[in-house]
């Protein structure tokens, strides 16, 4: 894409942080845009802010973990417009703690939004995307969606799995004219981590990654652009992401050493040591199996 001024763009997850950054980016560059957020007020500032750009501006809510209204959604964008050029799937969400710790119905919300909403934005608005001379889908994904880590399951899962989706989104779409970019930042200084669920008893707020180590929205927002323009298949962000990326890479082992540091060598403990003994000479155990217990 030469340029994305006079395009047609649709955000998700635009009130704020990354998705904020984007949509403003690109009407600066003389974009229009479709703002989609769950909340309202704050996608009202920023609908304001792009309209400042002099491009047309248009915002709706929509909670991504509900498919129903985000087919709603996509029908009043369409209406509204006679097509797509850009689409950013932006939208994320975040679970901090142990994932035994994790209900369901937590899981279902956090694959609704991350992976599956996603995936079903794309789905809706390919026929529309086909028919553009130049279209662009950009994934933000995160390093997470690269490298695992500790206490953050569900959230790699997700991450993963769009960044899997972009890499078969552009092998399959890429001789048919649509350009495909996985976005892979590392920490960036937006509310996802505050606003991350905890699974931790004694931690109701997930603590922010130390400034020094994370980026900001609008560096991001600068790299997604820049993507857009040229195609990139892949973006790296934050040099944390890239030693990350690359020790993943080339010293896989090393990373799977540091998880496996402290590991609790767990051993039989035996709370009576006759409880063995029938066993040895072939009769019955005198008390049930359960007597046998493994270390905390």
């Amino acid at each position: 894409m030469k340029s994305v001024r006079g395009k047609r763009a649709l955000v998700t997850g635009a009130a704020s942080g990354i998705g904020r950054e984007i949509a403003l980016a690109l009407a600066l560059e003389g974009a229009h845009v479709y703002l989609l957020d769950v909340d309202e007020t704050a996608l009202a500032e920023v609908v304001r802010d792009a309209q400042v750009c002099g491009v047309e501006a248009l915002g709706a809510r929509c909670d991504l973990s509900q498919p129903e209204e985000v087919t709603v959604a996509l029908k009043e964008v369409l209406a509204a417009w006679d097509g797509i050029d850009i689409l950013v799937n932006n939208a994320g969400v975040a679970y901090y703690g142990p994932t035994e710790k994790m209900t369901a119905a937590q899981w279902d919300w956090l694959l609704g939004i991350n992976l599956l909403a996603p995936i079903q934005i794309t789905r809706e608005l390919l026929p529309t995307l086909l028919t553009r001379p130049e279209a662009h889908i950009l994934n933000v994904c995160s390093i997470a969606g690269l490298v695992a880590g500790a206490r953050t399951t569900a959230y790699h899962v997700s991450k993963f799995g769009l960044v899997g989706f972009t890499d078969a989104l552009r092998a399959e779409f890429g001789r048919r004219g649509i350009g495909v970019t996985a976005l892979c930042p590392g920490a960036v200084r937006t509310n996802l981590y505050r606003s991350a669920i905890s699974g931790k008893k004694r931690r109701a707020v997930v603590p922010d990654p130390p400034a020094w180590l994370s980026t900001t929205p609008e560096r991001v927002a600068v790299a997604a652009l820049r993507a857009i323009e040229k195609n990139q298949r892949f973006v790296l962000l934050t040099p944390l992401a890239h030693l990350l990326y690359n020790a993943k890479r080339f010293v896989p082992g090393l990373l799977d050493w540091m998880h496996q540091l402290g590991r609790r060598k767990a051993r039989p403990v035996l709370e009576n040591a006759d409880v063995l003994r029938p066993f040895e000479t072939g009769a019955q155990p005198s008390e049930p199996a359960t007597s046998i217990r493994r270390a905390a």
